[in-house]
């Protein structure tokens, strides 16, 4: 039985699981040494932004890319408004960061920007990062056709606390079923089209690119996607620290703008996407087969959306509830406890040229 008490989830890889989420550390995380905390005065080099090498997070790459091709204001003025990317392998060790305050801004799940919050973890959801991206797979030659072919069938998601297992909740309630009726298991996304291979699970559900690298390879195919069942879907938001946002609001503003620049331009001329492949996959950033993004991008278009990144209360309303109903949030979690829109509203558009 998982921690949640929900008693479904099965751990496979406990390098996935949060542990509980936060409980040790999280004092810490509230109080931070002054030595950490950003002044525009002080700001010397680049804000470090988190994120995994997931589509999900491309936004991110082609801001910080962006952002480094303009420097619009000379030498030290874009020092101060300078951000760069960092990869990490997992969500646990980006949580951490956080918390530590070792990254001041990260790319992460939104229900664990909830429960960070709720914990009084001082971290704001800045913007939204994606719609759509994520998927349930099966394997080629298995027989199941509906959702409901799943029943009884062992499925893989990364975690409790990732939205592709809300995603997959909402499909079991779509057909009457609940989590009961189908084995739950937690596994590194990474891991999964492997494990599918061989068999060791009969679906998975997650993100991107790593349906697509079973499907490209030829032994997967797509059973749903959110694409289809939940358009609005949004999985990864973009998240600072406070004590960030009292020290350099032009910094986050300027990585807001960015991020939402780079939305616009990923979903503004099919070409955009080609140059955002070339981009994302570099050592620098995911670090990836660029075939595999460039299948993402392509098999069909709408896999995976950036255009539309407006913050919208309701959402992460039915979101939130979502993630209390699945166990994955202990209470409800106000919407102004975890949400700045201030950023988005004063956006103003930044160049993409790239």
């Amino acid at each position: 039985m998982d921690s949640s008490g929900t008693g479904f989830v099965r751990n496979i890889d406990r390098r996935l699981l949060l542990r509980g989420a936060l409980g040790v550390g999280v004092a810490a995380a509230v109080a931070l040494p002054a030595r950490r905390l950003l002044s525009p005065a002080t700001v010397t080099e680049p804000l470090t932004v988190g994120g995994l090498a997931v589509t999900c997070n491309l936004t991110l790459p082609i801001a910080c890319a962006a952002n480094e091709a303009a420097k619009p204001f000379g030498t030290r003025d874009a020092a101060q408004l300078a951000f760069g990317f960092s990869r990490y392998s997992g969500w646990p060790e980006l949580k951490e960061s956080l918390m530590s305050g070792d990254l001041q801004a990260a790319y992460m799940l939104a229900p664990l920007v909830m429960d960070l919050a709720d914990k009084q973890v001082p971290v704001k959801i800045v913007s939204i990062g994606h719609r759509s991206g994520a998927v349930i797979m099966v394997h080629t030659d298995s027989p199941y056709r509906r959702f409901r072919d799943l029943a009884g069938k062992r499925i893989a998601i990364p975690s409790r606390f990732a939205v592709d297992f809300l995603f997959l909740r909402k499909m079991l309630a779509n057909e009457g079923m609940t989590p009961q009726d189908v084995e739950i298991v937690e596994m590194a996304p990474a891991d999964m089209p492997a494990a599918l291979y061989v068999k060791g699970v009969d679906a998975y559900c997650t993100g991107e690119p790593f349906g697509a690298a079973a499907q490209s390879a030829g032994y997967a195919r797509v059973l749903r996607m959110t694409r289809d069942e939940w358009p609005r879907y949004m999985c990864c938001v973009l998240t600072v620290r406070e004590e960030l946002i009292q020290a350099n609001r032009p910094l986050v503003q300027n990585l807001v703008n960015y991020v939402l620049a780079a939305g616009a331009w990923l979903d503004g001329q099919r070409q955009n996407r080609d140059k955002a492949v070339e981009i994302a996959a570099k050592p620098r950033f995911f670090n990836q087969d660029p075939e595999i993004l460039r299948f993402v991008m392509d098999r069909p278009s709408d896999r995976v959306t950036y255009g539309d990144l407006r913050i919208i209360p309701r959402e992460f309303e039915e979101l939130m509830q979502l993630a209390v109903e699945a166990g994955a949030l202990s209470r409800p979690v106000p919407y102004a406890n975890y949400v700045d829109e201030s950023f988005a509203r004063a956006a103003r558009p930044a160049s993409i040229a790239l």
